[in-house]
């Protein structure tokens, strides 16, 4: 068996827990809006149509906010298609998906389901196909209470109270080629600082994203990030990042490892940052939003568009997790916690159906995949402060990113109720790891709990037929001595393990 030892002290606080950090994102592509949380013929739909067992996992995985309505989609978005009456609403064609976009859910449904399943809307506007004015009567339907044209309009069609939407992202993935609209650095920089200005005319206290890159593998990398900030830092609060990672050759140590990849992104946007502001002499510090990250199999067919014809909702991007898939998805939540200092909100992509811990059928079943657990583990459990833990861990070599280490973990700290949580991944495929935990501002420590989520087939997966193959489980090998816990951590895992004193 493998040894580690990790110390946690709370006096090394990284920032506080923030709750952004567990949102979601639901865009209008293949069945994450229709027959994901909207499926009027579904049992359970209530009189909008909405499903309520997928809200009600919803607010078991403890979403925070949700980002809408996308992604891709919003480039080639009119929001005006989704308001008023439903039978009176323009069907369109979605470029960014192929397929037709019936407008039967639009900002007013999405809000109302929003409070129904307890979580903030993150906005984006489209900054692809249009431009300044559209963004700035967007806010205006949804956050003036009244006496303005917009803000009439929402109250004449059903809302009377303005929705009051904090955060918006200006535009999604501009450095993409494959977005419409696509922008050179220098020209999305100079859109999103006028429409930051627009928007702060109409309400000061906005919070609002500019694009970063979609991917650190961009070939603008860094670049870009630093070329937009130097128009827009003094106008915008966070700048996006997009991550999404897969097994590659059977390379699954590497695949293991993705968090490398994903601290490194991280930082990184934290250079391009910093430097701009000590360029500009700038007062304002410009945080990250992940609001895109997940485990993605973008290369696999059902990843790909339509061909031929327009569909409405088609299968898209469905991939069906794996416990393997699931140990890196806690991974990746280990290194966004590890950053909040700078990671100030994240989404994973997204909530139902596409690449999503939530999988439904039309009309039909529902069930959580692998990556839901630890998604859920960590909104429930990190509170309080995210604290700097020292660890000390075996190293094994990885194809893409040398040696690592085989653990990996963070702790939180809730002063209120006396408990450090501490979230842990054994990267290892075959060896258990001893793991030593000390707890050292505790006299005695108490052991809470401690869950795993583990299995001996690492591409076990949950299905609609078998919806409880991969589930966390008490894990009954701990003890406690004194301020130190050891618990044997199994192959191929992810921990939770709480504890007082």
């Amino acid at each position: 068996m493998l040894n580690a030892r990790v110390a946690v002290d709370r006096e090394f606080r990284i920032s506080p827990v923030r709750r952004r950090t567990f949102g979601s994102f639901v865009e209008h592509l293949g069945r994450c809006v229709y027959t994901g949380i909207h499926d009027p013929g579904h049992p359970t739909a209530d009189a909008d149509g909405f499903r309520g067992d997928v809200i009600e996992l919803t607010r078991e995985l403890g979403v925070s906010t949700v980002r809408y309505p996308g992604g891709n989609f919003v480039s080639g978005y009119r929001w005006e298609d989704g308001i008023g009456p439903v039978a009176e609403r323009p069907r369109r064609l979605d470029l960014a998906w192929h397929s037709t976009e019936p407008n039967t859910v639009g900002v007013d449904e999405f809000m109302r389901w929003a409070r129904k399943a307890g979580v903030e809307p993150m906005m984006a506007v489209n900054l692809g196909t249009r431009g300044i004015q559209e963004a700035v009567d967007l806010l205006e339907y949804c956050n003036v209470e009244s006496g303005s044209h917009f803000s009439d309009l929402r109250r004449r069609y059903g809302a009377a109270d303005p929705y009051g939407v904090r955060v918006w992202c200006l535009g999604n993935e501009m450095d993409g080629p494959w977005q419409v609209g696509h922008k050179t650095a220098r020209e999305y920089g100079r859109l999103a600082a006028e429409t930051a200005r627009a928007m702060r005319l109409v309400d000061p206290s906005l919070e609002l994203v500019a694009c970063g890159s979609s991917s650190s593998a961009m070939p603008t990398f860094g670049a870009w990030e630093a070329t937009v900030l130097e128009e827009a830092c003094e106008q915008v609060d966070l700048i996006s990042a997009h991550a999404y990672y897969w097994e590659e050759g059977g390379d699954t140590a590497s695949f293991l490892a993705s968090a490398v990849d994903l601290d490194h992104f991280i930082e990184s946007v934290v250079a391009a940052a910093d430097y701009v502001r000590a360029k500009k002499k700038a007062a304002k510090r410009v945080n990250i939003s992940f609001d895109e990250w997940n485990v993605w199999y973008q290369h696999r067919t059902e990843s790909e568009p339509p061909k031929d014809g327009w569909p409405v909702a088609p299968p898209l991007l469905e991939d069906r997790y794996t416990l393997t898939d699931a140990v890196v998805v806690g991974s990746l939540l280990i290194s966004l916690l590890r950053h909040s200092d700078r990671v100030h909100a994240a989404s994973l992509a997204q909530l139902v159906n596409v690449i999503a811990p939530i999988m439904t059928e039309p009309g039909g079943r529902i069930w959580r995949q692998t990556t839901f657990f630890p998604f859920a583990d960590a909104s429930r459990h990190a509170r309080g402060d995210v604290l700097r833990v020292s660890l000390s861990s075996p190293r094994h070599d990885t194809a893409r990113f040398g040696d690592v280490p085989v653990v990996d973990a963070v702790a939180t700290r809730d002063e209120e109720t006396g408990e450090t949580a501490l979230f842990a991944v054994n990267r290892s495929t075959g060896e258990p790891v001893l793991l030593e935990i000390d707890l050292r501002d505790a006299k005695q420590a108490r052991l809470i709990a401690a869950t795993t989520l583990t299995g001996d087939d690492p591409d076990l997966r949950n299905t609609a037929e078998h919806p409880s193959a991969v589930l966390p489980r008490g894990n009954p090998e701990v003890s406690v001595d004194g301020r130190t816990l050891q618990v044997k951590l199994p192959p191929l895992s992810w921990n939770v393990i709480r504890a007082a004193g």
